[in-house]
């Protein structure tokens, strides 16, 4: 998604959930991550393929396809660029550790 696109309302949204905001903070963490690696998540599998998809069509996350396995990753430079310091603020994190 290129950053015009990005709509602040629908990335407010999506991280409005408590669940997509849990998946977030995992991967602020890390690098990347698959869908089956969040498993700490008490959801459905169906419900967590459902969160990762509204992060990925609000430009929060990238898909990275291997095979079978989908990692996904932050739109970290693309969210910065469109909304400076929102997800550091929603994370509670310093910008350096971003």
């Amino acid at each position: 998604m290129k950053t015009h696109d990005m709509k602040l309302i629908s990335v407010l949204q999506a991280l409005s959930d408590p669940v997509r905001l849990e998946i977030v903070k995992a991967l602020a963490e890390t690098t990347e991550k698959t869908c089956g690696a969040c498993t700490n998540l008490k959801v459905a599998k169906s419900t967590l393929s459902h969160h990762f998809k509204v992060l990925r069509e609000a430009g929060i996350l990238q898909v990275r396809i291997e095979g079978k396995h989908h990692y996904y990753s932050l739109c970290r430079d693309e969210l910065e660029q469109q909304f400076p310091g929102l997800i550091c603020a929603v994370l509670h994190v310093d910008k350096e550790r971003w």
